[in-house]
């Protein structure tokens, strides 16, 4: 897993910055209730989606959560007196506090055995009628049928612990019931060759190890594809939306 802290600096530029924020946020804010006062952003990172969320909706109080100090710190520079740093496993509120609660792009980066755990957390701090809202499936929206992906298709994978039907399994665990879904594009996250040999050096494909063989192999496989420097199609992410029944 990356070092988040190390990550913070170049995070908003590497994973396309404020596009990308505001298509997540915009997706988010048309699955909200209209009548949500208070939103709980799990792992907010830099706050940027966080920021722009607030931002959205008026009378809209969103405080962030996230682990990373780095990221910590960024963030409350973006929301100010609204960012705490707390373990997503065990959050610092009381049960039933918000109205809402978001996770985008959080679920993936867990080991699996955490996934539960967080799911039950923000179901916790669910107040009864509230919505959880989180992407899921995150991997599998960066493949987008182009010759990047047919050179990547046939490395080692790993069951996503974000799959859509573990994350559904989950919800149902902890009360919650389907409450509909949205996607939204990746604005700026089209991976030309260059960047995905970049990508792979960086360990962001877990199961090929910067440095190895077989990941030497790929990045030589990626190199010599056309266009080394023309982003492909930006993925599509998939949020999905759980409600806490009102007599829950």
């Amino acid at each position: 897993m990356l070092d988040y802290d190390k990550e913070a600096e170049l995070y908003d530029a590497s994973r396309g910055g404020e596009p990308r924020a505001g298509a997540a946020a915009e997706a988010v804010l048309g699955l909200l209730p209209e009548g949500a006062r208070d939103l709980l952003d799990v792992g907010c990172g830099t706050g940027m989606v966080s920021r722009r969320l607030a931002a959205g909706r008026a009378r809209l109080r969103v405080t962030g959560a996230d682990r990373a100090p780095e990221m910590t710190r960024r963030a409350a520079a973006r929301l100010p007196g609204a960012v705490v740093r707390a373990d997503c496993r065990r959050l610092p509120f009381l049960g039933g506090r918000f109205d809402a609660v978001t996770s985008v792009w959080l679920l993936h980066l867990l080991p699996p055995e955490d996934v539960g755990a967080v799911v039950a957390e923000c179901a916790r701090v669910l107040r009864p009628g509230g919505l959880y809202i989180t992407t899921v499936d995150k991997a599998a929206a960066h493949n987008v049928g182009s010759d990047i992906d047919a050179v990547l298709a046939d490395r080692p994978h790993r069951p996503a612990h974000d799959a859509e039907d573990v994350v559904v399994r989950h919800a149902a665990e902890h009360g919650l019931l389907p409450a509909g879904r949205a996607g939204f594009p990746g604005r700026g996250q089209g991976r030309s060759p260059r960047s995905a040999i970049a990508d792979l050096r960086r360990g962001w494909f877990v199961t090929l190890p910067p440095g190895e063989p077989l990941a030497e192999e790929f990045a030589a496989r990626l190199g010599a594809l056309p266009d080394q420097d023309r982003s492909r199609p930006d993925p599509v992410f998939t949020l999905r939306a759980f409600r806490r029944p009102a007599g829950g």
